[in-house]
């Protein structure tokens, strides 16, 4: 713990870094007594070495955006911000590679390749803030996971910063690399708690000729109908890079119309992009509308989507939740459904999206405080019963007290806990953001 005189102490040592003692009671938790905020890797390995000796706790944040994401702890000793670290490394346009500092933001990144026509195979919530650090960390994906992946399928190399300040690197600079384990995949989605992530490597693709987006709306609320027509798009031959469904509250505040929506998005040449539209329009079922977006609608549409969930930066003067819930991929549809019914009998609003070829859910919850955690039980259990999972992806620090934030442990936990004994023996990095407190 840092006292008085440890602080003047650090101060002195960190004489050429910026340090600062403020935010140390944020509403969202995973604060520093100080917050240090290094500009290379160099003064990232002398901060966790330091740390490390002195038994200093460490937190680790990038751009801000997953501050409510897990953490059992207020404050650590140290908050170390990669906020100053960014920058691009490496472009090798080529063989569609890049390698950049963790603090850089993912807007940032996209809008440098943009000049190439390329960009990150990703589609994250708030790219504007953030980073590709946290992206990789917490394993972000949005709804073209679907046709793109997610971190564990784009990132080839990483160089990380071990808790005792050693620096090690996994995978390589080239897509075909194939020799020894896939270390890169321990470290991605981890929290953070097994080192900080200072470069990342990731393979890219050309920018897309052209984009839509068509709204299949569905008045009668079958949700049958939605899984026999979901069912039918994925068997088919054509390659849709979204095929998301939004319950009626979210479908209303992102298009106006309050009804199940299927949004299913292409990206290709034109030709190819209108030949899948025009099989979409034959199939559609009956009683159906059908509202496409093209081009500049479909990004403004996006940039809409990516920023409505709520995250670290913005103010908290209401109690929001977001719910991430994993299923086989058409149960998403009977999730959603679900979520209607405990909406109202818990007195709360939910909006939601799931991919129907990912069974990934997203739910934010909005409420009175004990009401949105009676609906996170709820849907926690709905998820289970399906066999699936739920994760809560934000809440303010003083609910993810009262709840289990990452559900049950897993058989395999022990596994988790060692290999975590096993590279930070003092446990000082992101203690208890993970699984089981870890």
């Amino acid at each position: 713990m840092i006292t008085d005189e440890s602080l003047t102490e650090l101060k002195a040592y960190f004489k050429d870094i910026q340090i600062s003692e403020e935010d140390q009671h944020h509403p969202l938790g995973n604060s520093g007594r100080v917050t240090i905020f290094p500009k290379t890797e160099q003064e990232i390995l002398t901060v966790l070495a330091y740390a490390n000796t002195n038994g200093h706790s460490v937190f680790i944040m990038g751009g801000g955006t997953k501050r409510g994401f897990g953490g059992m702890l207020e404050k650590a000793d140290i908050l170390l911000t990669l906020a100053q670290y960014t920058g691009i490394v490496e472009h090798n346009p080529g063989d569609m590679t890049i390698t950049v500092k963790a603090g850089t933001s993912f807007q940032e990144i996209q809008t440098y390749l943009a000049r190439y026509k390329q960009k990150i195979p990703l589609d994250p919530y708030n790219p504007k803030h953030a980073t590709i650090g946290g992206i990789v960390s917490a394993n972000d994906s949005g709804p073209k996971r679907l046709g793109y992946g997610s971190a564990r399928d784009n990132v080839i190399g990483l160089r990380m910063v071990y808790p005792d300040g050693t620096l090690i690197r996994s995978g390589g600079k080239v897509v075909k690399n194939v020799a020894g384990y896939d270390m890169n995949k321990l470290f991605i989605g981890a929290m953070g708690t097994l080192g900080v992530v200072s470069q990342v490597t990731i393979k890219l693709r050309p920018i897309a000729k052209y984009e839509s987006i068509l709204f299949v709306s569905f008045p009668e609320r079958n949700v049958e109908e939605i899984r026999a027509f979901a069912a039918k798009v994925l068997d088919s031959m054509i390659e849709p890079i979204t095929l998301e469904i939004l319950n009626p509250s979210l479908a209303g505040n992102l298009t106006n119309n309050n009804q199940y929506i299927l949004l299913i998005s292409f990206e290709d040449v034109k030709s190819s992009v209108h030949y899948q539209e025009d099989f979409i329009k034959k199939i559609i079922p009956d009683k159906t509308t059908l509202r496409s977006l093209s081009q500049n609608e479909a990004k403004s549409f996006w940039d809409h989507f990516y920023h409505q969930q709520p995250n670290g930066l913005i103010n908290v003067t209401t109690t929001e939740a977001v719910l991430k819930i994993g299923v086989v991929n058409l149960d998403a549809i009977k999730i959603l459904q679900e979520a209607e019914l405990i909406a109202d009998a818990c007195h709360v609003s939910i909006e939601a999206h799931g991919g129907l070829g990912t069974g990934i859910c997203y739910l934010t919850i909005r409420g009175a405080t004990e009401d949105i955690l009676s609906a996170i039980q709820h849907m926690r259990k709905s998820a289970v019963k399906h066999g699936g999972y739920a994760v809560v992806k934000h809440l303010p620090f003083s609910l993810r007290k009262e709840i289990n934030v990452w559900g049950e442990k897993t058989a395999a936990h022990f596994l988790f806990e060692g290999i975590k004994q096993k590279i930070d023996t003092n446990i000082i990095l992101n203690k208890n953001r993970y699984v089981g407190g870890i």
